[in-house]
């Protein structure tokens, strides 16, 4: 093949879409040569993500598409969801709690959560038994996703997904079976969380609020008999008054797009929404957090700071390959973070959410 001297070898490497994308750009015009330089650098891109991992190539996308969207100034509207804010700052603990475990405590600053296991019924044996509490990525997202819909459709009741492998779709996780699948890992934190009795603790301006609820009022899915079915889901979903209504007043907006990008770590996730919530709310240019509070707020399950330090340099490493422009900077004395109105996300504006104590 003939070298095109402003491209050296990389045309020997195009692949076959964009070859054809290539060649329709082959005649000598000023703009024709804007176009071939777009084509060989989405070549270079597809060669640079093939060396990534799965996970790192989800970054990668994820930035490459925030960026593309602030340049556009394009409407973010269709990536915005939301959690509710004390689920989103004292979240689920991060990794299976102990056997026998039933109760899960979690404060940042004077907003507080208590976790504690409920029941279900057992179809299988009729018997009310304790799932357990719910833990990890999972369960954040599911809980993500069942407070985006409520406020989308401003009901307590929703509609969920059909069946559980278009739900799991939905948040954006390939769908697998067999023991280490995603669809039992799913229905378990799903199950975890309709039996969870949740009680929030938070202040807004100089009022305390306690809020005792199970979120999830009604939820039901089982196993079909015949393994080759799908798992069938109740169509609706519905959440407790008291929590939809709480929900509805203490709402934190994030980006989807960011929550599915980081969705194989329940701490980079809580880093990011903690981090959005702080820097849009900070009274002043900029705020050192040290390592022993860090710890409190993202490390409690780690025993020695060494660890923790290590931890969270290589969990913010990870962040900022999506926000190089993070606003935050580790240091020998903890974490610097700096006021940014906008946040982290960058969402349009859809009126101010309530400020929160702490």
């Amino acid at each position: 093949m003939k070298k095109d001297d402003k491209t050296g070898d990389l045309l020997q490497f195009l692949d076959d879409d964009l070859r054809e994308e290539y060649d329709r750009y082959r005649a000598p015009d000023a703009g024709y040569d804007v176009m071939r330089s777009i084509v060989l650098e989405k070549q270079r891109t597809r060669i640079r993500r093939r060396a990534m991992s799965p996970v790192e190539r989800r970054r990668d996308v994820t930035r490459e598409d925030i960026e593309r969207s602030i340049r556009a100034n394009a409407d973010a509207a269709e990536h915005i969801a939301f959690v509710h804010t004390v689920l989103a700052l004292c979240g689920f603990p991060y990794r299976r709690p102990p056997e026998g475990a039933t109760e899960y405590r979690q404060t940042y600053g004077r907003n507080s959560l208590v976790v504690q296991a409920g029941h279900v019924l057992d179809p299988a044996t009729g018997a009310m038994v304790k799932p357990g509490l719910p833990y990890g990525p999972k369960a954040r997202l599911l809980m993500l996703h069942i407070c985006t819909q409520a406020l989308r459709q401003n009901s307590s009741t929703i509609r969920v997904a059909d069946t559980l492998s278009a739900f799991i779709r939905e948040l954006g996780y390939e769908v697998s079976g067999g023991k280490n699948g995603t669809i039992g890992l799913f229905k378990e934190q799903m199950t975890r969380l309709a039996a969870a009795n949740m009680t929030i603790g938070l202040f807004q301006e100089d009022r305390a609020h306690t809020i005792q609820t199970h979120p999830i009022k009604e939820f039901c899915v089982w196993l079909p008999q015949q393994p080759r079915k799908p798992v069938l889901w109740k169509t609706e979903l519905t959440l407790e008054q008291e929590f939809f209504a709480s929900l509805k007043r203490f709402a934190l907006p994030i980006d989807i797009r960011v929550m599915k990008a980081f969705a194989h770590s329940a701490r980079q996730i809580d880093i990011i929404l903690w981090l959005d919530y702080r820097v849009k709310r900070l009274n002043k240019p900029r705020f050192l957090l040290t390592w022993p509070m860090l710890k409190e707020q993202f490390g409690a399950e780690i025993g020695e700071m060494s660890k923790f330090r290590q931890a969270l340099r290589d969990d913010l490493k990870r962040i900022t390959e999506v926000f190089p422009k993070l606003p935050a900077r580790l240091g020998e004395d903890g974490l610097t973070i700096e006021r940014r109105p906008e946040g982290v996300f960058h969402l349009p504006k859809r009126g101010a959410a309530p400020r929160l104590g702490g």
